[in-house]
């Protein structure tokens, strides 16, 4: 049984990426009875649903958690839907910059999550981690990715979602010090138990009037 758990490389002048850095410290360890693969997602339009294909198909997965830096947020961030909409605001590692264009022409809007978030984030705050629900995974690379995923996924018995990491205090201390930050150890801890969870988790609790459901 196996696990697919994805980071990004640095992106916006960054010199790390707090997504990475996670699925990089989980690979290989057993949770639930399944191993973790982490895998390293270029930030960039082209490459990143390449690289995502080419994981699915090596690990076979029966769980996906796809991660991304969510800089100026506080809390572990379960991402509820995917939109089929890319809309940069700045460039991505390859120079590119699409705007107002979608994910998938003629795809669904959107795509629910299907992990169980709910119970996801309970678990987390009764640890003592921050944690909560998000509405929008943005626009940029990392929305595009959780679409991709979900598409692809769609009908399958793969659970699958994405979630959005703080930054590491280190950027913090860097850019702003004011900017809300997470330790490495504290986000490796919360998303080895957020994994724990969605494997076992009944399905009940995903966010979807039904799991993996398309929004129209």
């Amino acid at each position: 049984m196996n696990i697919l758990l994805t980071g990004f490389e640095p992106f916006g002048g960054e010199v790390i990426n707090p997504s990475w850095e996670v699925a990089r410290s989980l690979h290989g360890q057993i949770i639930a009875g399944a191993t973790v693969h982490a895998r390293c997602l270029p930030t960039s339009f082209s490459g990143a649903p390449v690289a995502l294909t080419d994981a699915l198909a090596v690990v076979r997965p029966l769980l996906v958690v796809a991660m991304g830096q969510a800089s100026g947020r506080s809390e572990v961030s379960f991402e509820r839907v995917a939109v089929n909409l890319i809309d940069a605001r700045i460039a991505d590692n390859a120079g590119d910059r699409l705007q107002d264009v979608p994910v998938r022409p003629g795809a669904p809007d959107g795509y629910f999550t299907t992990l169980p978030v709910k119970a996801m984030r309970d678990a987390l705050r009764a640890a003592g981690y921050p944690a909560g629900l998000s509405l929008s995974a943005g626009a940029f690379v990392c929305n595009q990715v959780f679409y991709e995923l979900q598409h692809r996924l769609a009908g399958s018995t793969v659970r699958s979602g994405f979630i959005h990491l703080p930054a590491l205090p280190e950027q913090a201390a860097r850019t702003q010090p004011s900017v809300p930050s997470m330790g490495l150890a504290a986000q490796v801890d919360a998303v080895r138990l957020a994994l724990a969870v969605a494997l076992t988790a009944d399905a009940r609790q995903a966010v979807g009037p039904d799991e993996g459901a398309p929004v129209s």
